[in-house]
């Protein structure tokens, strides 16, 4: 009997391991995807697509070319215009010496590419990316403040969005290929989202299957720059369903270390497909001194670490295959109070720093931040009469201000208190 039972718990075990390689084992070489990765994001981020600002000439160049990767893995189309679905808005231009009255705006139209694996299930995963980007800055958004007589530079955009578009496309020729047959794949790349999440807020509104079969969404968004010191990034969305704190945890993959976030809302496209009670999760490998800057270019990615986060998803694809369709549950933010304020530091926070305070990754030039002598790598730690222990109590205490007061600063530098002295 005793032998009978070892048997019994070598065979069980053998499943098991067997079960978890299937998981992370990706039918293409690691050299492979990287191969991949880097002719995307090479092609995506070229001075020639000029930044793939929404309805420009360089969008419909991206486009494209998603199309035809998205035909060369056999993705079939699901858009309204084949894979295309379009969007139509008007937008302020970009007038530094504007005023409040002014109407200059412009009509524009955006595309999003909506590719469909039919696997004939009950439920569909979405997977999207936004592969729109600043171009020259002509709507504002760039943290590069150029001096008056420099000519507007081309912002191309590696990281954001080229990164997360590239894993889109290497995502959906895994997929077609993987045994993870349980769910359909709906492959979404978004425009508009740099201008306010324009094509995924028209997806929802406008879905191009119904939307009572999608089980949750995956968004990438920033996965070029994996830090090679800390080697963590951040999965936001984590209390949109009980089934994220029972399954991201039990996922280790290349030595990655996770920040969860619970929240389902934030500046990106997952923040549609929660607000219409879709379970969303935002994979992000955090803000770097190049986010929103001409310099956010193809050489500075880290194709190592996006290959470990293409694998982490992979992977948790592979982990929920036989779920049914995931519960969804409100997150915090929709029952505290909403913070709104009219100024700001002209800071970039570090998303995945985990102590006490606000920590600067970037600066803007030219903002209240920069004047006052905050640097990148200080940490905030009180704003006013405000102590600023995390992002929620800073934005709070940002409320309390309005443009043309001033106040006084605490941050950590080089792990000593200054006070500085800020006007916004």
């Amino acid at each position: 009997m005793k032998s009978f039972l070892s048997k019994i718990i070598i065979v069980a075990f053998i499943i098991d391991v067997l079960t978890t390689v299937s998981f992370a084992q990706l039918p293409k070489t690691d050299a492979s995807i990287k191969s991949s990765l880097k002719k995307h994001i090479s092609f995506l981020a070229n001075d020639k697509l000029q930044g793939r600002l929404v309805g420009s000439k360089g969008e419909k160049l991206a486009y494209e070319y998603i199309i035809t990767q998205f035909k060369k893995n056999k993705i079939e189309a699901k858009g309204v215009e084949n894979y295309l679905q379009t969007f139509t808005t008007k937008k302020k231009l970009n007038n530094p010496h504007a005023t409040e009255n002014d109407t200059n705006t412009t009509s524009i139209s955006g595309h999003n590419v909506i590719g469909f694996i039919d696997n004939h299930a009950a439920n569909t995963i979405i997977i999207g990316a936004h592969y729109d980007h600043l171009g020259y800055d002509e709507y504002g958004g760039s943290t590069y403040r150029a001096e008056k007589k420099e000519k507007p530079q081309i912002h191309n955009g590696a990281d954001d969005n080229g990164s997360g578009t590239a894993a889109l496309i290497e995502l959906s020729e895994l997929l077609s290929k993987s045994t993870f047959k349980k769910n359909n794949y709906l492959f979404i790349a978004f425009s508009g989202e740099e201008e306010g999440l324009l094509g995924s807020n028209y997806f929802c509104k406008h879905p191009t299957i119904d939307t009572v079969t999608i089980t949750y969404m995956i968004n990438m968004d920033m996965l070029g720059r994996l830090d090679t010191a800390k080697h963590s990034f951040v999965i936001s969305g984590t209390g949109t369903s009980p089934i994220w704190n029972a399954t991201l945890p039990t996922i280790s993959m290349d030595g990655l270390t996770v920040k969860y976030d619970q929240s389902g809302t934030g500046s990106s496209d997952h923040t549609s497909f929660y607000n219409i009670g879709i379970p969303a999760l935002h994979f992000f490998t955090g803000t770097h001194y190049d986010y929103h800057k001409p310099s956010d270019d193809e050489e500075k990615i880290n194709y190592n670490g996006e290959l470990s986060v293409i694998k982490y998803i992979y992977t948790l694809v592979g982990k929920l295959n036989e779920e049914p369709k995931l519960a969804f549950t409100r997150t915090k933010e929709d029952t505290a109070s909403r913070v709104s304020f009219k100024v700001t530091l002209g800071i970039m926070p570090d998303y995945l720093f985990d102590g006490k305070g606000v920590k600067v990754d970037g600066v803007t030039d030219g903002k209240p931040a920069s004047k006052a002598g905050i640097k990148r790598g200080d940490v905030i730690v009180q704003l006013g009469e405000i102590k600023t222990e995390d992002m929620t109590s800073y934005m709070k205490a940002l409320s309390h201000f309005k443009k043309g007061e001033s106040t006084k600063v605490k941050v950590l530098h080089d792990g000593k208190e200054e006070e500085k002295d800020v006007t916004f």
